[in-house]
């Protein structure tokens, strides 16, 4: 084989450092960029924060002497010349950390946030305030453990009782029956019941001896409360023996009662969200801001900047040299995210104005290739930005996403987003009637005569999708 030389000319796209820097910054939710910020400020000399109250520093390219120390707060103008020889620095400088330990040792602020208390804190806190023996303690914290998040004891008595004769020698089942009903008269009210009926019961004891219907409804969840989802209110009043008077007052007392009485107190972690930008009504036209909290101000320290000559080789000047070009390439890669979120954000909120005054059944189809043709950016670009970005508007804290669906068409010839469709839906469902509840077929047609055409399997997609149940789960008297 010979060996040649051969010439050709070509493209490639090149991912230098500050591109892919860029492009990494783009696309961090806000708590990332927050982290990347941080880890930017501890690891690069010639960064800081641009604030005010920021003492600026001068390099002097001499030693400081006693006129030219730091005046700020805490300068070293205030120190005396001499420490007396008995004392310490703490005695005569008050220190600037939390008694106690040191910034290691000082808990986050996370660790002081209010938690919700569980159903299973709360049973026991109780438990703790009543007079009661050992035994019936132990028998009781047994209960509370099986007790899930609805309220009710999710084990058998009888497992629990036979778990129980282990540890408390001549047990009897009476003795858990007896503490079973102590707790059932904890808060809230119906918690430790055996099952549904159980539950409505003990809420119904608990009410005045004067409360109408009360008699009945105890009678009713005792031996008909399984009927109401296999029969008709008609056939209901014949097989009860009630009148439609009496059926609907005892069913609104009912109705008055929870039926998941521990679901309120379950302890939940609560997720925050900061939105990247606000959107606000001034003077009758949608504005939109960046949030100044989610990228605090960078400038260049120009303390250490100043330290950096030219012609010197060194590796400490090198070094700071390297430091100075990274430190300019985050502020540039920060401005440009910064930028790119607000255009986008601008574009959204002109193109879905509907939305912004009517809710989300106003909302317009939209793709992420309307806004990519408007801003001359690439699709990939628009997905960056719009992923784990939000939005602060008047009908709650909002992810850019959540902006562009697909569309059906109408028959008017223009377009329907699938958001409007589902707001739609949900809106239906919400105003029907529950012994009558609206199939899919139903919904289908009622939105036909809208003048929107979606098929029964896309609503009952939507609906799924929206967690709504079917027919049939929906149907209810009560």
């Amino acid at each position: 084989m010979k060996q040649s030389l051969q010439l050709r000319i070509g493209q490639s796209l090149t991912m230098t450092p500050q591109l892919q820097q860029a492009i990494k910054l783009l696309q961090m939710s806000t708590l990332d960029l927050q982290q990347e910020i941080q880890q930017a400020l501890e690891s690069n000399m010639m960064l800081e924060l641009d604030e005010e109250e920021l003492p600026a520093l001068e390099f002097r390219d001499k030693k400081l002497d006693n006129t030219d120390q730091v005046t700020s707060e805490g300068s070293q103008t205030d120190m005396p010349d001499e420490l007396p020889v008995d004392v310490s620095w703490d005695d005569v400088y008050e220190s600037s950390l939390p008694s106690g330990g040191d910034d290691s040792d000082t808990p986050e602020f996370e660790t002081f946030r209010g938690k919700s208390e569980s159903l299973r804190d709360h049973l026991l806190w109780q438990l703790d305030l009543i007079p009661i023996s050992d035994r019936d303690y132990a028998i009781a914290v047994a209960i509370i453990d099986a007790i899930n998040d609805d309220g009710y004891v999710a084990s058998d008595l009888q497992d629990i009782f036979q778990g129980l004769q282990e540890q408390l020698e001549g047990l009897e089942f009476d003795e858990v029956q007896a503490v079973l009903h102590r707790i059932q008269n904890f808060d809230p009210v119906g918690v430790a019941a055996l099952d549904l009926a159980d539950c409505l019961r003990l809420q119904l004891q608990q009410l005045p001896d004067s409360t109408r219907y009360k008699a009945e409804a105890l009678d009713f969840v005792h031996r008909h409360l399984d009927l109401l989802t296999s029969c008709d209110q008609a056939r209901l009043m014949k097989r009860v023996g009630l009148s439609e008077d009496e059926l609907k007052g005892i069913l609104a007392l009912i109705r008055t009662l929870d039926p998941k009485p521990g679901a309120s107190l379950q302890e939940v972690d609560v997720e925050y969200v900061v939105p990247d930008v606000f959107v606000a009504k001034v003077s009758g036209q949608w504005l939109v801001s960046l949030n100044p909290d989610i990228a605090p101000k960078l400038r260049i320290n120009p303390f250490y900047s100043g330290m950096i000559k030219r012609a010197d080789n060194s590796s400490d000047n090198v070094s700071m040299k390297n430091h100075l070009q990274e430190a300019r390439w985050f502020i540039k890669s920060l401005h440009s995210r910064n930028d790119t979120l607000l255009r986008v954000a601008k574009s959204i909120v002109e193109k879905q104005g509907d939305f912004f005054e009517h809710g989300a059944i106003a909302m317009k189809p939209m793709v992420l290739r309307d806004i990519a043709e408007e801003l001359e950016l690439h699709e990939s670009t628009i997905s960056r930005v719009t992923t784990q970005k939000y939005m602060h508007t008047p009908h709650g804290v909002i992810e850019f996403k959540y902006f562009f669906s697909s569309h059906v068409s109408t028959d008017g010839g223009g377009e329907c987003s699938a958001t409007a469709i589902r707001a739609l839906i949900k809106e239906l469902v919400g105003n029907e009637n529950p012994a009558k509840p609206l199939s899919d077929s139903k919904i289908s047609d009622l939105l036909n005569e809208k003048g929107i055409n979606v098929a029964r399997r896309t609503i009952a997609k939507y609906r799924e999708a929206m967690s709504i149940p079917s027919t049939s789960q929906r149907k209810r008297h009560i």
